[in-house]
């Protein structure tokens, strides 16, 4: 039976991804020569997939959706288990054969589009991991399954975001999305666990009939904590900053994250939490109430938006915050059938946009006559409602703060322990040791926030200690041990700034936790 290998669905996208990221690490196939392979292999996994599901399909028309598919213990402590399960119903079956079919006409259209750019295999190669990954989110039996490809997903927008990494604009906002999805990833995470705790699993079936049978303050826990990692995935108030920001990437990708499927993965989650949200009216109305405002806001943006890639992506927060209002009014059939069309349609739309503007042959639209007769609502709408300067202020500069912190500690402390010079040309404490004379105290960089103090605090106990106990009263061998010792941590350091060996860590990263 076709639904036997259900699970290939989902890992041959994500054989592709790794068997270019291997041909590109090894410097095998790179360049012009090679993006004949790259391709071949990244549309021929997800034609092989879109196939697969196509015969699944068939069979469940002929005979009944395979439903709940278990393939085996992945981890187990205790009484807590999770399994390698499919949910293939006609929710799981109809987005799965949407995604596969929107990712091969994106990785199609993608081929012509990217042609010679420099980071074409790097590319496809997230593609891939990202077809895979909402494959993963849209089939996967379980919380814990589902919240993987969540963050491959996300781990994927960020590497595309910044596609162009040169550019100081593209790290910023791949950094503003990657900051505040974190926000939705923790309510996930809160969701899972309490999922474990009161219910005793994760599995989706699970959690139907638990809806019918825990208390109703239990529900609405779990709900809510599953309703904010859904708000911030499908870019809703008060989370919809970060969408804007991020079709800094190349036209392909906006279409199929921001445009027509990731953006779309928290209404999926909505949508298989049904019997769970139809227990708790009050977050019914919470839905409600942020899907109207986020139409409302999209639709307001949209009136004074200039370019046509943003015009678009504030339609589309309209539109899904429609999708949150139906699921709010308990429509949520409606709600289903409203994503599958919507996410068609705005592919087209994005694909369609580079030609588009090479149509035109007028001005832009300008805004409502009425809206211009209000200046300070439109001063307003062209500022976003000022939300994007307090996302910036709120996560964007404390992240920033706490990494130049990291950095002054780096500077300040790891440099000297290891005995090199810093960066400001200063000599380190252990170099002066070697000129026999260890005195002369460098300042500690300065902490911004708590986090930063603490970080001032621990550099400068660690430099007393290195001044007081280790080099006045080391000796020779100590000395010895300690350019031993800083020689290797160099070496370390200096592999893992070369790409290659960055990419090997992630993937060795996402194979310990897989």
């Amino acid at each position: 039976m076709p639904s036997d290998l259900a699970w290939l669905v989902v890992l041959l996208p994500l054989l592709a991804a790794l068997w270019i990221a291997i041909k590109s690490l090894t410097g095998r196939g790179v360049g012009e020569a090679g993006e004949r392979t790259t391709e071949r292999a990244a549309l021929w996994s997800l034609a092989g997939s879109l196939t697969l599901l196509l015969l699944i399909d068939l069979q469940a028309l002929l005979t009944m959706a395979p439903g709940q598919l278990v393939y085996g213990v992945w981890l187990e402590s205790g009484t807590l288990q999770v399994a390698i399960s499919f949910t293939l119903d006609g929710l799981g079956l109809a987005m799965a054969t949407l995604v596969a079919l929107l990712c091969l006409i994106s990785l199609r259209f993608s081929v012509n589009y990217m042609h010679r750019e420099t980071g074409f295999h790097r590319f496809f190669m997230v593609m891939s991991l990202f077809s895979g990954a909402m494959l993963l989110i849209v089939t996967a039996g379980n919380a814990v399954l589902t919240f993987v490809g969540w963050e491959l997903a996300g781990l994927s927008s960020y590497l595309l975001i910044g596609y162009a990494y040169e550019r100081r604009t593209a790290t910023l906002n791949a950094t503003r999305v990657f900051v505040t999805n974190r926000i939705g990833d923790a309510g996930f995470i809160l969701g899972i666990a309490l999922a474990f705790l009161w219910i005793g699993g994760v599995e989706w079936s699970q959690l139907v009939v638990a809806a019918s049978e825990q208390e109703t303050r239990l529900l609405g826990v779990i709900g809510l904590a599953f309703l904010l990692a859904a708000m911030v995935k499908s870019a809703q108030l008060p989370f919809t900053t970060w969408i804007s920001r991020a079709l800094e990437g190349p036209t392909p990708s906006s279409t199929i994250f921001y445009g027509s499927l990731m953006v779309h993965a928290g209404v999926y989650l909505l949508l298989r939490l049904e019997p769970l949200f139809m227990q708790v009216p009050v977050l019914l109305v919470l839905l409600a109430l942020v899907g109207l405002s986020s139409a409302l806001y999209g639709w307001l943006c949209g009136l004074v938006q200039v370019d046509i890639k943003s015009a678009l992506i504030f339609s589309t927060i309209s539109q899904v915050g429609l999708m949150f209002l139906e699921c709010g009014l308990g429509l949520f059939q409606l709600a289903a059938w409203h994503l599958v069309l919507h996410a068609i349609w705005r592919a087209y739309q994005f694909l369609h946009a580079p030609a588009l503007l090479q149509l035109l042959d007028r001005p832009q639209r300008r805004a409502p006559q009425w809206l211009r007769r209000q200046p300070r609502l439109y001063t307003a709408l062209l500022q976003r409602l000022w939300l994007d300067s307090i996302a910036d202020w709120l996560l964007l500069r404390p992240t920033q703060s706490l990494a130049q912190d990291l950095q002054d500690f780096d500077r300040q402390v790891v440099t000297r322990m290891i005995g090199l010079p810093d960066e400001t040309g200063a000599v380190s404490a252990l170099a002066e040791w070697r000129k026999e004379r260890g005195e002369g105290r460098d300042t500690v960089g300065r902490g911004r926030g708590m986090a930063g103090r603490l970080i001032e605090w621990t550099a400068t106990m660690l430099y007393w200690f290195e001044q007081h106990l280790v080099l006045q009263g080391g000796g020779e061998g100590l000395k010895r041990a300690i350019d031993l010792v800083g020689h290797y941590l160099q070496q370390v350091e200096y592999l893992l700034g070369q790409p290659r060996y960055l990419l090997l860590l992630i993937m060795a990263t996402f194979v310990v936790i897989l």
